[in-house]
């Protein structure tokens, strides 16, 4: 039997780069992230905290305005970023927005603005259900 001619071995094809989690929307004006929260109301977010230069123990103004938690620093704010680098989503606003434990909200971080906005899974299905209609020219 014949010996086996030796075969290279072809170099390892390299492997993907993957987004972060917190992406730019390509002007900086924007960074996403999806969290569920726990069940006291927190969601990490370490991408958009890092991104804005929040860290832990940075207090936070948290309000509904128009279906969505608005957070923003302030100095007299009532809750806070927390030690793991999650933010606090209270009861009341998740309630006021119909955000339950473990599903899933849309993070926004306005850099510019150093605010984060969440938003609930009802309004993001109600966006892209008009959204894909407007697409496949469904009457809404």
């Amino acid at each position: 039997m014949p010996t086996p001619l030796p075969v290279a071995v072809p170099d390892p094809a390299p492997l993907p780069t993957l987004p972060t989690s917190a992406a730019p929307s390509g002007d900086g004006r924007l960074l996403f992230d999806v969290a569920r929260p726990d069940a006291a109301g927190r969601v990490t977010a370490r991408g958009l905290l890092r991104a804005l230069g929040w860290t832990p123990g940075l207090t936070l103004h948290v309000d509904v305005v128009t279906g969505a938690i608005l957070i923003t620093p302030a100095a007299e704010g009532a809750h806070a970023v927390g030690t793991r680098e999650e933010l606090p989503l209270p009861a009341a606003a998740r309630h006021l927005c119909g955000i339950a434990p473990g599903e899933p909200v849309l993070l926004a971080a306005l850099p510019r603005q150093n605010r984060i906005v969440a938003h609930p899974s009802n309004t993001i299905a109600a966006v892209l259900a008009d959204l894909h209609a407007r697409i496949l020219g469904e009457p809404s």
